[in-house]
């Protein structure tokens, strides 16, 4: 008989059976309870991760529109965007074209929020467009991954 054939299957048994020290863990010590420690108390557990189902179609948003700024060689502006719908918007993203007086695009940026945007949830977008000596008026474009987007302009959120 040959027990080298027995061998390997032997000694996968045995360390089945043997209790290994390297995967124990020990548990912590613990210091005794003093009354500053039983006086404070411990935070809150964040609330659980929820499912929001994303919206089909149009989505409404609130907008708060940031004044243009010029920053180095750029011009900088900041949208404060407020979710007014019932579902999460997937993959918001924005567009901003400057125009000249001509009404010619000149300039712009896009951006895009890449988590999905719950209800009653409020972002802020920066765009950098390349500034140029003949910039007139911006305009900006909302869509997202399912749809359009409905923008509503206010001066604070509802």
């Amino acid at each position: 008989m040959k027990y080298a054939a027995y061998a390997p299957a032997t000694a996968l048994l045995c360390s089945l059976f043997v209790p290994s020290t390297s995967f124990g863990q020990a548990k912590p010590a613990q210091a005794p309870a003093t009354k500053a420690a039983a006086t404070t108390s411990a935070p809150a557990p964040a609330a659980p991760a929820r499912f929001v189902r994303p919206i089909k179609g149009t989505a409404s948003v609130q907008v708060i529109k940031g004044a243009p700024k010029k920053i180095g060689s750029d011009i900088v502006t900041v949208l404060k965007i407020k979710n007014m719908s019932s579902g999460a918007i997937s993959l918001l993203k924005v567009d901003e074209y400057w125009y000249n007086k001509k009404q010619v695009v000149v300039t712009g940026d896009s951006q895009s929020y890449r988590k999905p945007f719950n209800p009653g949830e409020v972002i802020e977008i920066t765009l950098r467009s390349p500034a140029k000596p003949d910039l007139y008026q911006p305009q900006w474009a909302f869509s997202h991954a399912n749809g359009n987007v409905d923008t509503k302009s206010v001066k604070k959120f509802d």
